[in-house]
């Protein structure tokens, strides 16, 4: 069995934020989706699991992050091409995200940030090769 990842996000809103990675384009798995939690599925492999504040609280021993003010993460995730990480840019902030910063441009990687309804920071990447070695 393959190695799977589960990103556990916590949300102020579950229906909005479903709603909001809906409108990205990705689906929810309805067997581990319920009004506590939804699990978002990005491909075979990787799933966001977005939950509520209070569930989420339930699996840590500190206190949940309040995301609309400090960072503590970024999850990241590549794309096949500089048009779709543009293309899932344009459709966060047309669902009510937050653009974070400029588009980064680096020749070998292209990427463009963004705060979700829930102020979780999101990268989407494309890799066209290797840096340059020093």
């Amino acid at each position: 069995m393959s190695t799977q990842i589960f990103v556990n996000l916590p949300s102020h809103d579950l229906p909005k934020s479903k709603a909001f990675f809906e409108s990205l384009g990705y689906s929810f798995n309805p067997q581990f989706t319920d009004d506590k939690g939804a699990c978002m599925v990005v491909n075979d492999s990787i799933y966001v699991m977005l939950l509520t504040r209070e569930f989420f609280g339930t699996f840590v021993k500190k206190p949940v992050a309040e995301t609309r003010e400090v960072v503590g993460a970024i999850t990241c995730m590549s794309l096949d091409s500089r048009q779709a990480v543009d293309e899932i840019h344009a459709k966060a902030l047309k669902g009510g995200a937050k653009s974070v910063g400029e588009p980064q441009d680096y020749g070998f990687m292209y990427s463009r940030a963004f705060e979700d309804l829930d102020g979780n920071h999101w990268e989407y990447v494309h890799m066209s090769g290797t840096p340059d070695a020093a």
